[in-house]
């Protein structure tokens, strides 16, 4: 079964990296290639160290190119894939009709968002996802999306409902572990005693994420608790920044914070942490917080997509937007006794094993192939 992925991008992110392991574990049988609209960057080198053909268009971000769209037809043509798999919206429109256009009978979209509002999309953004909602009916043979909230909220956008499939995210259990070495090397490498506590959010520099309303919460915190410490990592976070630098210096936190950028051992990074924190206006299907969960670390979520779902009993859920309530949460994880903590740890580690381990949603991935394959 020869499959072809098109992306909008390769950076770093929750679909980028859901692509990243579903092609690691493949099946013999499934031949991969992938297409990026835009560029190969850092995940379409790790896609090509795995023996899997990347194709770049070179398109500029929220253009359209018509040369570029006309050598993906062609392309698509002259190769005849049996599938066709689009991830996020602007590859879900633009690859939908190259296949369609090229003759390939077999399309599956790919929905990773829930957050749709003027406030933080762009407008170009909103009118594709207009586009695909007409053309639904049309293009796709079926709509998978990791969340149940997005695929509710495609829904009252005019998304077809008959097409939709709702396939988690999933997650190494192997790379992702618990790890008392972490927690002691990493403060190390932060210069901060070895029984600091340390609070995460783990997240590139975007709106939906909200950077500026977890320093919010960090300052409520550190009013109460002044010997935590606060560590983000992500594409963009770093002294750079300056809209970082002024939610820190708001947040009179600049002593406590450790600006890490864009990291490549985040299990490491996440291991060493006591919380994982989520002060996202809109998500989908975090991976952050099954990761986190998975290296046994329990996590303070907005409610916002399917967070408040992963984390179960295992996390607190604030409102979204609600930075007090978060901040609120995160101290009540650290008050525990660090037994009571870890306990809750294991919690949350053994819910992602029951739930979202990344063997059973790669078969969930191929068991739909197989079905539009049929179809």
């Amino acid at each position: 079964m020869k499959i072809f992925h098109i992306i909008t991008g390769l950076k770093v992110g929750g679909a980028e990296m859901m692509l990243l392991k579903l092609l690691e574990r493949r099946s013999p049988k499934v031949k991969a290639k992938v297409i990026s609209l835009t560029h190969t960057d850092s995940i379409g080198k790790r896609i090509n160290d795995l023996g899997i053909p990347v194709v770049a268009l070179e398109m500029r971000p929220g253009t359209l190119n018509p040369f570029a769209l006309l050598g993906l037809v062609r392309l698509l043509q002259k190769e005849r894939p049996d599938i066709i798999h689009t991830w996020m919206y602007h590859a879900d429109l633009l690859g939908g009709l190259a296949a369609r256009w090229a003759g390939i009978p077999s399309i599956i979209w790919n929905i990773r968002s829930s957050d749709l509002s003027r406030e933080r999309n762009k407008a170009t953004t909103r009118l594709v996802v207009a586009l695909c909602a007409k053309l639904s009916v049309l293009i796709p043979n079926r709509i998978q999306c990791c969340s149940n909230v997005a695929k509710d909220i495609h829904l009252s956008w005019g998304y077809d409902r008959d097409k939709f499939i709702i396939t988690p995210n999933g997650f190494d259990l192997e790379r992702f572990v618990p790890d008392s070495h972490a927690r002691l090397a990493v403060r190390q490498e932060l210069a901060v005693g070895v029984d600091t506590p340390l609070v995460g959010l783990i997240a590139r520099f975007d709106p939906q994420k909200n950077h500026s309303g977890f320093f919010e919460a960090a300052g409520y915190l550190h009013k109460k608790r002044p010997d935590v410490h606060f560590l983000l990592a992500g594409d963009k976070i770093d002294t750079k920044n300056p809209a970082i630098i002024a939610a820190i210096e708001r947040a009179g936190v600049s002593d406590v914070t450790h600006l890490l950028g864009l990291r490549e051992d985040i299990p490491r990074i996440m291991a060493s942490l006591d919380v994982l924190a989520s002060s996202s206006y809109g998500e989908a299907f975090p991976n952050v917080l099954g990761e986190a969960m998975a290296c046994g670390v329990p996590c303070a979520v907005t409610d916002v997509g399917d967070s408040a779902y992963i984390v179960g009993n295992t996390g607190k859920v604030v409102g979204s937007g609600d930075m007090k309530a978060l901040a609120e949460a995160l101290e009540s994880f650290l008050d525990l006794p660090s037994e009571e903590r870890e306990q809750i740890g294991q919690q949350a580690r053994h819910r992602i094993q029951e739930n979202f381990d990344i063997s059973r949603v790669v078969k969930l991935y191929e068991a739909l192939y197989e079905e539009v394959y049929a179809s």
